[in-house]
C-alpha cells in the first residue's frame, strides 16, 4: 500500500460522519445563563443559602493549608551547601585547623 493511499484512508476513517455516544455525566445540560454558578443574585435584604459542602471545604481546606504551613515551617534543612559547610567544618575541626568564633 503506498503512502497516498494510506493516507487518503485515514483522512476518509476521519472524515466520517460520527454517531454521539452516550457519556459518564449523562444527557443533561445546564444552559449558561449569564451569571456566575448559575446563580441568579438575590433581591435586597435577603440572604444566601449555602449548600451542605461548602462550610465543610471551607474547614478542611483551611485545615490543611495551616497543617502544610506548619510542616513546611518545621521543615529539616536539606540544603547541599548546608551539609558540605558543616562536612568541611567537621573536616577541619578534626585536622586542628578550625577554631569555632566565641
Amino acid at each position: 500500500m503506498s503512502l497516498r493511499a494510506a493516507l487518503g484512508r485515514v483522512s476518509a476513517l476521519s472524515t466520517r460522519a460520527r454517531v454521539p455516544t452516550p457519556r459518564a455525566g449523562g444527557e443533561h445540560f445546564y444552559e449558561p445563563s449569564g451569571y456566575l454558578f448559575n446563580e441568579k443574585p438575590l433581591a435586597a435584604g435577603q440572604k444566601r443559602v449555602k449548600d451542605w459542602w461548602e462550610d465543610l471545604y471551607l474547614i478542611f481546606m483551611g485545615g490543611g493549608m495551616a497543617f502544610a504551613a506548619v510542616g513546611l515551617y518545621f521543615k529539616p534543612d536539606t540544603n547541599v551547601q548546608t551539609w558540605a559547610r558543616k562536612e568541611a567544618e567537621r573536616r577541619l575541626a578534626e585536622s586542628g585547623l578550625f577554631q569555632e568564633d566565641e
